[in-house]
């Protein structure tokens, strides 16, 4: 991912930040047997450790296809992204860009026992199912946790260690506040490329830099 100083993001709380807004990822690896290989799978963080730490799954055979254990994966978090007319800057000659907030995090997994990747497993329910009115939980009854125990049998839990990441959140900060603040009202109105979610993600970004310059 190219770099540039205005959109560089080196900060390990952003993209902790990122991955836990949007854990759905793509896992890139080199293999010896098919050359390049990605699948998508959600992710989450292991809090109880230091540094960036990636829990997540595969469904069998990915492990193979991917020669998980063998060799350093690259995994692609996303966040809010879309399209930046010219016309919502100022009378100026100008092109179109695109605003987003990616991370490529780099590591090799560390494939995990049974009774781990169940863990795991049931952590990424949990995660998901308690934004629910009535959150279905993997054991939450004996059929259900009967069936959970068949279904993991076809999964291979990994844990992920990040050693480095590259990762860019380009929210039009070469641009002037009033415009910046055009951009933000197109991205929250009607029009076709109205984003409510990167609007919100420009306004987190311009705040945080407003209150490091104060």
């Amino acid at each position: 991912m190219r770099q540039s100083p205005s959109f560089t993001l080196a900060n390990e709380d952003g993209v902790k930040r990122l991955v836990r807004e949007h854990p759905w990822m793509t896992i890139v690896s080199m293999t010896d047997a098919s050359g390049l290989v990605a699948s998508h799978y959600p992710v989450l963080l292991d809090d109880t450790v230091d540094g960036i730490v990636l829990l997540t799954h595969v469904g069998r055979p990915d492990e193979i296809v991917h020669e998980l254990g063998r060799h350093e994966v690259m995994v692609i978090a996303q966040g809010p992204h879309g399209y930046i007319s010219p016309g919502w800057y100022d009378a100026k000659p100008a092109v179109p860009t695109w605003n987003f907030v990616s991370a490529h995090m780099y590591g090799t997994p560390e494939l995990l026992s049974d009774s781990e990747n169940l863990r795991v497993l049931e952590a990424l329910v949990d995660h998901f199912e308690d934004a629910m009115p009535e959150p279905r939980r993997m054991r939450g009854t004996a059929a259900n946790a009967e069936y959970a125990d068949r279904i993991a049998a076809g999964t291979v839990g990994l844990r992920i260690p990040i050693t480095r990441f590259v990762a860019k959140n380009k929210m039009s900060q070469n641009k002037p506040a009033e415009t910046v603040e055009r951009i933000i009202g197109e991205l929250e109105g009607h029009g076709p490329y109205a984003s409510a979610a990167l609007a919100a993600e420009m306004r987190r970004t311009h705040d945080e830099m407003r209150a490091a310059t104060a």
